[in-house]
C-alpha cells in the first residue's frame, strides 16, 4: 500500500515543493491536468503499484526492469499497445510530479517498447463513423412528440454538426448559446485540447430540411426546459419529467448506442463529422475550425476512409 501512497500524493515535485499559497496552487493545476485524465491515470497508477507491490519492487521511483516486467504482464494479458502507452504515461507524469527519474526514459525501455509494437502491432480500435443518410433516418424515426425524443434529437444533430466530444456535450450550458439569423454561435469552455481555456467557439448552421435542423431541434429542447442559464441536456425522470441534473459523459455514449448500435460510441458522432466533410471536400482547415485539432495529422487519424468501394482513386480512372 505504500507504493500507492507515494503515486497519488505530493502534487508537486522537489524542485516545486517550497512554493505555498496561491503559487502552489498554479503549480498543483499545471501536474495535475485535465480531470477526465487525473482519474485514468490515479487508475492505470493503483494497477502498477498493484504489480510492483506482489513483484517486489519499488513503484516510486520504479527501476526500469519493473516497468518492463509490467509491461510484459499487460502485452501478455492480450491489451492493447495503447493501453501500455496510457499506462506509462501515468507513470511518467507520477515521477515528474514527485521530481524523480521516470524508467519510461530509459533507452533500454524504449527499444523494449518498439519490440512491443513489432510483435502487437499498433492499430488502435476506432469508434466507427455513420453516413450522412444513416444519421438522417434515424433522426426522422424519433419520436420528438416526447420529451425524450426532443432532448436525443438535439443531441445527436449537434453532436454531429459540432463535432462536439461528450464532455463537451454534457459541459455546455444555455448561456454558452447564442442564435443569429445565420447560425448558432457556442462558446466553448476548457476541452481536451484546451486546457488553458482559451477562448473559442463553433458554429451551426441551419438545415433546409427542419426535421434535421439542428438548430431548429435545439431550440425545440430549449422550449421544454425553459431556463435561461444552466446546463443544456439534463437528465430525465420517469415519465419524462425533466430534472436540473446534468447528462454524464455515459450517458451520451449509451444514448448513442442505443440509436445507432453498440458498434458505435459518442465519439462516433465527431468521427463522422470528420468523414462527412472530407468526402464533401472540406479542407482540412475547415475542418479543424470546427473540430478545434491543432494538426492535419490529427484530422487524418479522424477520418473513418477505409470503405474500399466508398473512397477509392480506381473509381475515377476514366476507364
Amino acid at each position: 500500500m505504500e507504493n500507492s501512497v507515494a503515486l497519488t500524493v505530493n502534487p508537486v515535485g522537489h524542485a516545486l515543493a517550497h512554493h505555498t499559497g496561491a503559487a502552489a496552487r498554479y503549480v498543483e493545476a499545471g501536474l495535475t491536468g485535465a480531470p477526465n485524465t487525473a482519474r485514468a491515470y490515479a487508475a492505470h497508477l493503483k494497477r502498477f503499484s498493484a504489480w510492483c507491490t506482489e513483484h517486489g519492487f519499488s513503484a516510486l521511483p520504479a527501476p526500469v526492469d519493473a516497468l518492463v516486467g509490467f509491461c510484459t504482464h499487460l502485452a501478455e494479458a492480450g491489451k492493447k499497445v495503447g493501453t501500455l502507452e496510457q499506462h506509462c504515461a501515468a507513470i511518467s507524469k507520477a515521477h515528474a510530479v514527485r521530481g524523480v527519474d521516470s524508467p519510461t526514459d530509459d533507452k533500454q525501455f524504449k527499444i523494449f517498447m518498439d519490440g512491443v509494437r513489432r510483435v502487437h502491432g499498433v492499430r488502435q480500435k476506432q469508434a466507427p463513423a455513420f453516413t450522412l443518410a444513416q444519421l438522417k433516418q434515424l433522426v426522422r424515426s424519433l419520436d420528438v412528440q416526447t420529451v425524450t425524443g426532443l432532448r436525443d434529437r438535439a443531441i445527436l444533430l449537434l453532436g454531429f454538426t459540432g463535432a462536439f466530444r461528450r464532455s463537451e456535450l454534457t459541459a455546455l450550458n444555455v448561456q454558452d448559446l447564442r442564435f443569429t439569423e445565420e447560425c448558432l454561435v457556442v462558446s466553448l469552455g476548457k476541452s481536451k485540447t484546451n486546457q488553458l481555456g482559451d477562448y473559442e467557439e463553433k458554429a451551426i448552421f441551419y438545415s433546409p430540411e427542419p426535421a434535421v435542423c439542428p438548430i431548429r431541434s435545439l431550440k425545440a429542447w430549449l422550449e421544454q426546459l425553459e431556463r435561461s442559464e444552466g446546463p443544456v441536456f439534463v437528465m430525465l425522470r420517469k415519465g419524462n419529467r425533466l430534472t436540473t441534473n446534468r447528462l454524464s459523459d455515459q450517458t451520451i455514449n449509451t444514448l448513442v448506442q442505443r440509436y445507432l448500435g453498440l458498434g458505435y460510441t459518442a465519439h462516433s458522432l465527431r468521427a463522422s463529422f470528420v468523414t462527412v466533410a472530407k468526402l464533401n471536400g472540406a479542407d482540412d482547415s475547415k475542418i479543424m475550425n470546427q473540430t478545434k485539432h491543432k494538426t492535419s495529422a490529427m484530422i487524418r487519424r479522424y477520418t473513418r476512409l477505409d470503405n474500399v468501394q466508398q473512397h477509392n482513386a480506381a473509381k475515377e480512372l476514366g476507364l
